[in-house]
């Protein structure tokens, strides 16, 4: 099979699909994979290493593209709708429920969509491909909150881990999945107050058996909410609902409770963010103030940390990219976890958590 690798082309996306050892396991294969030239450059990888790996160097994106199968790490931008097409399978991170014209674009083209993060194995909420991405936002979360908390950025001017004679700072952490349970291991590890707050409390029961009492673990509900966010100097929200937008736990009246300076960092803005004010950024103006409070809404957080991030997510993704280059579209009918990941397929919108957020385009 015919494989491309473009060049991300999201604001500040140094990750990029394949790895040069990933390459070199396809091309033993038998599979040819096409990469567009610096497409790995962001993230410490050459032409050279790709060459070396077995793929060839395409000069632009398009040569990239119009292969029977896209690797990518996120979604298409505007600029490339033009390169999506009927009988191309594209395999990279989508977050459609955020974005409903690049969902309209995916029906039209009749691009067969396969979403990182929906591809699910048996259990409860097994995102394999997602997981890996979420370890890096969690723990980024708290390194990006506790800069911008210093005062020439904006903040409150709040150390997290204080000092002796002076309180530490104090993180709220919205959800207690993996982002949440990463972020708290780095507000701990920095010496900080920390809560968070989980509806599922056979969740919370297991981030005991981690943090013992060094994490306040409260379940979540209006009033917990209320209580901890206006204390917070860092509110990290860490809600993640598989394929859904994400709830809005807090709203601009309880931001504008929040102390000046305060900060938020919302790593589920790809999914619409659980704070009402706060909308998406970008790497290059990552932050914005709003009621007072600093904002930090960028949806690719791991792009900040290429090198390793695009290893990470390689590590997880391979197994599924070698079934798809050897099987085509029949590896669908062999994985159940991957046909999970299906959003878009034959100009239908086929995922059902998708599918609930725009009824409309359901056919």
């Amino acid at each position: 099979m015919e494989i491309g690798v473009p060049k991300e082309t999201k604001d500040q996306e140094f990750r990029v699909g394949l790895s040069p050892s990933s390459v070199r396991v396809l091309k033993e294969n038998g599979h040819a994979i096409f990469v567009q030239t610096q497409a790995g450059i962001g993230g410490g990888f050459t032409d050279d290493d790709y060459i070396a790996a077995g793929a060839e160097i395409v000069p632009k994106a398009e040569l990239a593209w119009n292969r029977e199968l896209t690797i990518k790490v996120k979604e298409p931008q505007a600029a490339e709708y033009q390169f999506l097409q009927k009988g191309q399978i594209l395999f990279t991170y989508l977050h459609l429920a955020a974005d409903r014209k690049l969902t309209e674009h995916l029906i039209d083209c009749g691009t067969c969509a396969i979403a990182y993060e929906t591809v699910e194995q048996p259990g409860a909420n097994k995102l394999p491909l997602l997981t890996p991405m979420s370890i890096i936002a969690g723990r980024l979360s708290v390194q990006f909150g506790a800069t911008y908390l210093e005062r020439h950025k904006g903040g409150r001017g709040v150390l997290l881990g204080g000092v002796p004679g002076v309180k530490p700072g104090k993180v709220v952490i919205l959800g207690g999945g993996v982002v949440g349970t990463e972020a708290a291991k780095i507000a701990v590890g920095m010496g900080a107050i920390v809560q968070i707050l989980d509806v599922n409390v056979e969740r919370l029961s297991y981030l005991e058996t981690l943090f013992g009492s060094r994490v306040e673990l409260l379940y979540s509900n209006s009033a917990h909410i209320e209580a901890a966010v206006k204390e917070a100097d860092l509110l990290v929200g860490a809600v993640l609902v598989p394929g859904r937008r994400a709830p809005i736990l807090v709203s601009r009246e309880l931001v504008q409770k929040m102390r000046p300076g305060s900060v938020i960092v919302d790593v589920a803005v790809d999914q619409g963010g659980c704070v009402e004010t706060l909308h998406t950024t970008s790497h290059t103006n990552p932050v914005y103030v709003e009621e007072g409070v600093v904002h930090y809404g960028v949806p690719n957080m791991p792009g900040a940390v290429p090198w390793t991030a695009t290893q990470a997510l390689n590590n997880s993704t391979l197994p599924y990219v070698v079934q798809l280059a050897n099987l085509g579209i029949k590896a669908l009918d062999v994985n159940p976890a991957l046909a999970k990941g299906v959003n878009v397929q034959n100009h239908r919108l086929v995922h059902p958590a998708v599918q609930e957020v725009f009824p409309d385009l359901v056919s």
